[in-house]
Formats: C-alpha cells, sequence, structure tokens
C-alpha cells in the first residue's frame, strides 16, 4: 500500500485508533475522509486539519451507507483507499436470558457495516490505481474475551471475510487486516486509563511503521498482539484464553 497520495476513506474516524490512522495518514500527504455519526466531532478533527474531511454516516443502517458512498465517489472521485474501523464492544453476560439489542446492534455495526460499505465502493475501487481494503479486527479475533462475545465473535468474522476477501480480489485490491491487542482508547469505559492496556501512541507509531514496510505486510500485527494472534498455531489456546480473561476481569474490577 502506498503510504502517501492517496484519498483515504475511514471509519469511525473522529475518535480514537480511526483518528489517530486519520491524523498520521494525513501527515503523510493523503486526502482523508472521516466518517461518523456525529458531525460536530467529525468537524472538529477536520477544523485543525486541512486535507481532512468529514461525512456523517449510520454504518448500521443500509440506506444511510448507499447514500454516503455515493455522495463520497461522487464528491472524492479519486477515492483509492477504505479503512473499515468504526466499531462498538459492548459487556453482555451469557449465563442468564437477556436481551439482545446489545448483540444484534454489534453485529449489524462490526460486521454488517463493512461488508456494506465495502459492496457499496468495491466496483469504484476496482478502477482505481493502487488501491487497498484496510479492515480493522482484533487480537480478540483469535482468543476471545467471554465477557465481550459477540464482539469478539464479529471479529473472528471479520479475519475471516478478510482473508477470502484477500484472495477474491488479489491483483486488483491490496486487502489488508489490522488487528489492535487492547489499547489505550475509549472503545469501552475507562479503557483509555486501564493498566496494561497498550498506549494508543505507541500503538500508532508501532502501525505506521509496519504500514511503511514494502511489501505491506496483509496483517498488521504489533508485537503485543502476537500473544493472541499466534495462540492457536503454537498450542496454547487454553492456557491464553484463561489468562486473558482473568487479566481483563482484574483490570475492570480495580477500576484501571
Amino acid at each position: 500500500m502506498k503510504t502517501s497520495g492517496n484519498t483515504i476513506l475511514i471509519t469511525g474516524g473522529a475518535s480514537g485508533i480511526g483518528r489517530e490512522l486519520a491524523e498520521r495518514f494525513h501527515a503523510q500527504g493523503n486526502t482523508v475522509i472521516i466518517a461518523g455519526r456525529r458531525q460536530d466531532r467529525l468537524d472538529e478533527v477536520a477544523a485543525d486539519h486541512e486535507g481532512i474531511v468529514g461525512y456523517a454516516l449510520d454504518i448500521s443502517s443500509p440506506e444511510s451507507i448507499a447514500a454516503f458512498a455515493a455522495d463520497v465517489i461522487r464528491n472524492h472521485p479519486e477515492l483509492n483507499v477504505l479503512i473499515n474501523n468504526a466499531g462498538v464492544m459492548m459487556f453482555e453476560d451469557l449465563t442468564q436470558s437477556r436481551d439482545l439489542t446489545d448483540a444484534e446492534s454489534t453485529i449489524v455495526t462490526n460486521l454488517l457495516g463493512p461488508i456494506r460499505l465495502t459492496n457499496a465502493l468495491i466496483d469504484h475501487l476496482t478502477t482505481r490505481p493502487d488501491a487497498a481494503i484496510v479492515n480493522v479486527s482484533s487480537g480478540l479475533a483469535f482468543v476471545p474475551l467471554v465477557s465481550t462475545p459477540t464482539y469478539s465473535a464479529t471479529k473472528a468474522a471479520i479475519h475471516s471475510y478478510t482473508v477470502s476477501l484477500r484472495d477474491a480480489l488479489k491483483g486488483k485490491i491490496e486487502v489488508i487486516e489490522l488487528a489492535p491487542p487492547a489499547v489505550q482508547t475509549e472503545l469501552t469505559p475507562g479503557q483509555s486509563t486501564r493498566s496494561g492496556y497498550m498506549p494508543l501512541n505507541d500503538f500508532m507509531d508501532e502501525v505506521m511503521s509496519l504500514f511503511s514496510r514494502q511489501p505491506t505486510p496483509p496483517e498488521i500485527l504489533v508485537k503485543n498482539v502476537g500473544f493472541l494472534r499466534f495462540a492457536e498455531s503454537e498450542k496454547r489456546f487454553d492456557e491464553t484464553l484463561t489468562t486473558l480473561n482473568d487479566f481483563a476481569r482484574k483490570a475492570r474490577e480495580g477500576g484501571h
């Protein structure tokens, strides 16, 4: 993937990893389009960076995605990179019957959203030189966090979908997976200051270094995520599952 001279669309670009990706790719000489639910937060990012533009998008709505994709293609015909980053993470109790609204919303946002947006832009992207699609999954795609089961499942599905997409688009569009470890963002309440989670700035430094490699790795994996990514292949899955969930539970109980 080229690191400059692109027009890049990033969903969930107003905060956390998405905002950092937007600012850092912009600093490298790319035009950046950010999308999210709240126009005011998008405008705040855009106001600080000439060359970043924000569009409101409800990633859970097929109608919103279709209208948004048409607008972006019309206004930015040079668009050649899509980064599917928007996502939600909710805690769930699997031990009793419950309202499944959160689970269903997670599936629509984290899985159907990227599938629908990619589908809406695929015909355009295949016409563009140096086209790329980056899907943001998670280390939890490989070892689940039991307290966020649907989130973990959607990220496992995104990993699988990305493998298929990469093979199907070989020679047409470069397909890359970015799988973060636990990072200090506001994905869940209190996470931005939680002890043991990777500082966002450190994570992004390593991510951008990996993006700069030629050829770009098909999976962008910082060192901290290897513990999860390779647990099964290294035959330590059960041990890793226990370690991960014990650590996460203690971190939340400690309020850090």
